[in-house]
């Protein structure tokens, strides 16, 4: 089933440009040999307000952190996550309980029943991409 699963470019572009541009990245720290850091930098070039997710709640790229996504006290458009694949369907049952509109799971995470279950829940998702590299291609 993943073959087919959040793949298509019709997603990723609506995603990108058109579900909104708070971006909550989940495993985001100031550890910058992190791919969450580089990541999320090349979001903010594009206009996305990032909101650091991760048990520190650290300040990171000049903003502020949260520990959960429940304790962000707006609400987010997308959820864009850099956990493991085994902790990343929790995350995305979250991003579905606070409100986001898509849920984005980075390179090498996979979880199928996630998918399901976000999509069911009438969300956007995405599966094995990355929007850094994803979002330059949108202008080609």
């Amino acid at each position: 089933m993943y073959a087919d699963t959040g793949t298509d470019a019709e997603t990723v572009r609506r995603i990108l440009q058109n579900t909104g541009d708070t971006w909550a990245v989940v495993g985001l720290s100031n550890n910058e040999s992190r791919t969450a850091y580089g990541v999320a930098a090349v979001l903010q070039r594009f206009g996305k307000r990032i909101v650091p997710v991760h048990p520190k709640a650290e300040r990171v790229h000049g903003e502020e952190g949260y520990a959960s996504l429940a304790d962000i006290p707006f609400p987010v458009d997308v959820v864009d996550v850099f956990v493991n694949s085994e902790l990343a369907g929790a995350v995305a049952d979250e991003a579905v309980e606070v409100g986001a509109k898509a849920v984005w799971f980075q390179l090498g995470v996979i979880d199928d029943a996630a998918y399901e279950r976000t999509r069911a829940a009438g969300l956007d998702m995405v599966m094995d991409h990355c929007p850094a590299i994803e979002i330059p291609l949108l202008d080609r």
